[in-house]
């Protein structure tokens, strides 16, 4: 009896051995989370890369739009054979403590290049993190300067803020859009503020008539009467908008329903107003913008890019996918070039290192958003904004 008892245990012990076998190979297949930290390295061939989007909410057409930009550029790069990449995106909602949680279960998944948040408010908190596990970011579209702020591990594919309020008072001025120009900006929010004290600087150098500056909140960006009728009863011919597409869908709309037709110019926070679920195209008639990527332009990677996605999303490509695409490439590109210094093996923290020293070391790349970029040491890109217009739906390259 004894030894049937003993031989029961030994069967008993071995069972549960098996299984815990199979319990770690199943979750690994799944894509899930496995328990490994930012600091463990990968697999023999492929490089992990996780990012934190708004795949949900009101502003999810711009984290749906980077996540499949990346996604596209991913597996073409994948199918170059050579170095490979994993890509995970966690839905951060567009609020910094879910892209913080966010942000961990990606360092648990085992993440080794991060392409950080695509917003700023949770860029600036995930940001935090990166640095902490000096962890090397690249974020597509989080403009703000306090995403990269005294970090020298993170980098921004898109304008800074401060660049694109300079240059849409350069624009306005050198093109004379505006006689008398009304300013509705987002208070609260440190992409909008950040576009518009740059703004108002610039502006006041160039002789710009500012008439009207009106702000908003979170919490009452619903309802746009005030700000519209001070621009109207102060005589504004343009009204600047650095804010995202939602509330500008609506302040389209609020204008036009007491027949105030200004003209409007926005940053890069209004693209993806096209796309938005709902939203009267007509009403974006004649917008303009400045973004750094233009799906009707000429050069034969952009055609190339926006055919590709067209193909796979049944979408014209906007601004962020663009950036999203881009940043791929240029983490591919960058770690071409360390010539082999950069492999998927090496930790987290030790990629950062290599990565730090190409992207601040004089390292160019040319993709869809421009050609030629260069980063300073403060994680900002050089590269040329472009003005584009509405016209019949669609975005058009403007001189």
């Amino acid at each position: 009896m004894k030894k049937f008892l003993s031989i029961v245990v030994v069967l008993i012990a071995m069972i549960g051995v098996l299984s815990g076998c199979g319990s770690s190979n199943n979750s690994a297949g799944t894509n899930q989370p496995a328990g490994s930290k930012t600091s463990a390295a990968g697999s023999s061939n492929t490089f992990k890369i996780g990012g934190t989007a708004p795949l949900t909410g009101s502003t999810a057409i711009y984290g749906v739009a980077v996540k499949q930009g990346a996604e596209l550029a991913v597996a073409e790069v994948n199918a170059k054979g050579g170095i490979q990449f994993e890509l995970n995106y966690q839905d951060d909602q567009q609020v910094a403590e879910t892209a913080a949680n966010a942000y961990n279960t990606l360092k648990d998944w085992g993440m080794q290049i991060f392409l950080s948040s695509v917003t700023s408010s949770p860029g600036v908190a995930t940001s935090a993190l990166a640095a902490k596990d000096h962890v090397f970011g690249l974020t597509p579209s989080a403009s703000s300067t306090d995403v990269t702020k005294g970090y020298n591990n993170i980098f921004q594919m898109c304008f800074a803020d401060p660049n694109q309020g300079t240059a849409s008072a350069q624009y306005m001025s050198k093109n004379k859009l505006g006689t008398k120009i009304a300013v509705i900006y987002r208070n609260d929010d440190v992409y909008s503020t950040g576009i518009y004290n740059t703004f108002k600087a610039e502006a006041e150098k160039l002789g710009l008539n500012i008439v009207s500056t009106t702000t908003f909140t979170d919490s009452s960006s619903n309802d746009f009467s005030v700000q519209i009728k001070d621009a109207q009863s102060k005589g504004a011919d343009l009204i600047f908008l650095p804010i995202y597409y939602t509330p500008a869908s609506l302040i389209f709309a609020q204008a036009a329903a007491i027949n105030y037709k200004p003209k409007y110019f926005g940053v890069d926070g209004m693209d993806g107003i096209l796309t938005l679920e709902g939203f009267d195209k007509n009403l974006a008639e004649g917008v303009m913008l400045l973004t750094p990527f233009s799906a009707d332009a000429k050069d034969q990677l952009t055609a190339d890019f926006v055919s590709n996605y067209k193909q796979k999303y049944g979408q014209i490509p906007n601004q962020f996918a663009a950036d999203g695409y881009d940043c791929i490439y240029a983490i591919y590109d960058a770690i071409q070039a360390s010539h082999g210094a950069i492999t998927p093996t090496m930790k987290a923290s030790d990629i950062a290192d290599q990565l730090i020293a190409e992207f601040a070391g004089g390292f160019t790349f040319s993709g869809v958003t421009g050609a030629n970029m260069t980063w300073n040491a403060n994680g900002q890109v050089s590269k040329e904004p472009k003005a584009v217009v509405i016209q019949n739906g669609v975005y058009v390259g403007m001189n």
